[in-house]
């Protein structure tokens, strides 16, 4: 069997599963659409809108994917992945109907009522009275959730009321909750509406500064494996959570084909849902991937396909990987545009590292006669992922970080204390998005 992947997206998840796609020996070639100048190095780059699902589809067959990842949650909400499955190509990636699961966060805490799913306590709100009651109801620290997509940024969680009620004023309709008390996880499920196997646990670093400091963001770092996690944490997840979901979702006509991101607090009373994201998380999927040793296309297109049951679940190796996140100026509120990028060359030459891109583009060179005639530039808010694998987490940690320090662009971000401290680093459940 020789696959031929095309992948839907632009940013570091996409990169990261370009790569692991790449490294399949039964796939043959990858496209993606449309990229950026890092996934260019291992897949064929073609200019589209990933929005537009008749555009994806048609260049599907044109091809001749035999399967089509779809990246983004933006495009799964919008029904790209209903698009192709039209014209009989199998797709990674939720329906319309089932994305649901993260376009609204309201759905989702439906579905898990429905589900017996264990989760924080909710309200949803819209008006300002109902968020002024719900807040008064389940007390500080307050969690007010957009109920709509917010590209990682939708989730306000402080001890000050005002705060709380001006994200809320800002938002059509907001989820508020109860908060959960206790380390993050996030393990991703991937399912063909019946069967699901898990994937190797992950945890996210979402704050943009050192110690948990300073606002939310899409993600600053990532590292796995995490052996301060409760044995047997994915199968009972698996139980409590990822089947029960499933069946709920078949239940409603709406089957869940695609990675269920499953966000998770460890509180003292066993592990709760923070939310369910539709898609690979980013940058928390990068070093699960990067630990991933069976064949990753395999794997997809067995559940684009419906057919989980019949390969073998995934496994992973016994080395750790860190991924450290280089944002540009201005973000999370803005990024800056245009920066010329230097040593990523330098950096992917580290030994065990790779340098995924994020929010980057290829210019022509200012002056003419340029040897280098195009330069790398920042194109978004999260710039770059350098993801290393080590021995252990301290060594994959030193290799990120050695790497990191071959990179720099005018107002680079980056926090200093990635899986530093895997246990002691807890910025607050709840704070998913």
């Amino acid at each position: 069997m020789s696959l031929t992947c095309l992948v839907v997206g632009t940013g570091g998840r996409e990169h990261a599963i370009a790569l692991a796609l790449a490294a399949d020996p039964d796939v043959g070639a990858v496209h993606a659409a449309p990229g950026n100048p890092g996934i260019g190095a291992v897949a064929t780059l073609h200019a589209l809108d990933p929005m537009d699902g008749s555009a994806v589809a048609d260049l599907a067959e044109e091809i001749g994917a035999d399967l089509v990842v779809v990246g983004p949650e933006a495009p799964l909400v919008a029904g790209v992945a209903d698009a192709v499955r039209e014209r009989g190509i199998a797709v990674f990636g939720p329906s319309r109907a089932a994305a649901r699961l993260e376009g609204s966060k309201a759905f989702s805490k439906e579905v898990m009522a429905m589900a017996g799913v264990p989760t924080a306590g909710s309200r949803t709100c819209a008006t300002a009275e109902e968020v002024a009651a719900a807040l008064d109801a389940f007390g500080a620290p307050y969690v007010v959730k957009d109920d709509a997509l917010a590209a990682g940024k939708g989730v306000v969680v402080t001890r000050d009321r005002a705060e709380a009620l001006a994200h809320a004023a800002g938002c059509e309709r907001v989820v508020v909750e109860e908060f959960l008390d206790g380390p993050e996880v996030s393990l991703f499920a991937v399912c063909d509406g019946a069967t699901a196997y898990p994937l190797q646990p992950a945890q996210d670093f979402k704050r943009i500064f050192d110690g948990g400091r300073g606002p939310n963001t899409g993600g600053m770092g990532s590292y796995s494996p995490l052996p301060w996690a409760p044995p047997g944490l994915a199968d009972v997840v698996m139980e409590t959570v990822v089947r029960p979901t499933l069946d709920e979702m078949a239940r409603r006509g709406a089957p869940f084909v695609g990675c269920l991101y499953v966000g998770l607090a460890l509180t003292a009373a066993g592990p709760k849902v923070i939310e369910f994201n539709c898609r690979f998380g980013d940058p928390d999927i990068q070093p699960v991937l990067a630990l991933l040793e069976s064949p990753f296309g395999q794997l997809l297109h067995a559940a684009a396909e419906g057919r989980l049951a019949d390969v073998p679940a995934p496994t992973f190796g016994a080395d750790a990987a860190v991924t450290v996140v280089l944002a540009s100026a201005g973000y999370p509120e803005s990024s800056s545009k245009g920066n010329v990028i230097t040593g990523v060359g330098a950096a992917n030459g580290v030994n065990d590292v790779d340098v995924i891109h994020a929010g980057t583009a290829l210019v022509d060179a200012p002056e003419p006669g340029d040897p280098d005639h195009r330069h790398l530039v920042t194109a978004g808010g999260r710039v770059l992922a350098v993801r290393a694998v080590g021995y252990d987490i301290d060594d994959a940690r030193t290799r990120a970080y050695a790497a990191a320090d071959l990179i720099s662009f005018e107002g680079m971000q980056r926090r200093s204390d990635i899986a530093a401290e895997p246990l002691g680093v807890v910025e607050g459940a709840s704070v998913a998005d």
